[in-house]
């Protein structure tokens, strides 16, 4: 191959996967825009709401309560090797509300809404009720993708605070059944090394995340194929690229949070 193909082949994935970014960076911009403009539709919010925050809640709360427990273990076992079996609650606690709970929370919803919301608007789509929505002079990006949007973002932060809960339940749970841990000692152990920024910095990340998922969803699913394959395409991509976006995400804001 001459060196004019090679520097072809490395490009244009180069410039597609810039041209997707800027695609996505104007749909977002678009929808910060019509976040503050009437017409509001606050009864599709609070369907969003319900779909997204109440209905995630189980997922949320048993993947949190689970991944305590599991914690709680996993650092005793390794603190033991050191004779530090006694962080074990403080880490529970500040691993949950700082990483595990948003992040896993992040993922779990974005396995679940971000997938619906890209079936729900691909569908719409494909049988042609967004374009009906035009011919009724409604915004579908106003009335479709403006409540998905703000509701995750307003919802999220909600999951995480009840997951991080749930979760440092379950390290304690595991620390007085499994551990021997004293109760009242595991429960001081965990209030007195939480500040509340490390909680802060959990919700933070809970709306970032939440926007995420809702931003993909929404995205994948106007841009949805024709048929019943382009929305099994979209669905996958928007699953896919939340998940992707919230771990880079996730990064970024411990790297703002937490570097001095």
């Amino acid at each position: 191959m001459s060196p004019a193909g090679v520097l072809r082949g490395i490009g244009r994935p180069v410039l597609e996967s810039l041209a997707a970014i800027g695609r996505v960076a104007i749909f977002a911009g678009t929808i910060l825009g019509h976040l503050f403009r009437p017409p509001f539709y606050p009864r599709e919010v609070m369907v969003q709401l319900l779909q997204i925050g109440w209905f995630s809640l189980p997922v949320v709360g048993l993947t949190a309560l689970f991944t305590g427990g599991a914690l709680a273990l996993q650092i005793y076992s390794g603190g033991a090797r050191f004779n530090a079996e006694s962080v074990v609650p403080s880490i529970v606690a500040i691993g949950m509300v700082r990483e595990l709970g948003p992040v896993l929370g992040g993922l779990m919803v974005a396995a679940r809404v971000a997938s619906s919301i890209a079936a729900e608007l691909g569908t719409m789509k494909v049988t042609e009720q967004i374009d009906a929505l035009v011919t009724l002079s409604t915004n579908p990006i106003k009335y479709l993708a403006v409540p998905r949007v703000l509701a995750a973002t307003l919802a999220v932060p909600v999951l995480v605070a009840v997951g991080d809960s749930i979760g440092i339940m379950g390290g304690w749970l595991v620390g007085i059944t499994r551990l021997d841990f004293n109760s009242a000692v595991y429960i001081k152990n965990t209030v007195d090394f939480l500040e509340v920024w490390d909680v802060g910095s959990g919700l933070v990340k809970g709306a970032v995340f939440g926007f995420i998922v809702a931003l993909m969803g929404c995205y994948h699913g106007m841009n949805s194929g024709r048929g019943a394959q382009g929305v099994g395409r979209a669905t996958k991509s928007a699953v896919v690229a939340a998940s992707v976006l919230i771990l880079a995400a996730n990064y970024i804001l411990t790297e703002v949070f937490f570097t001095s």
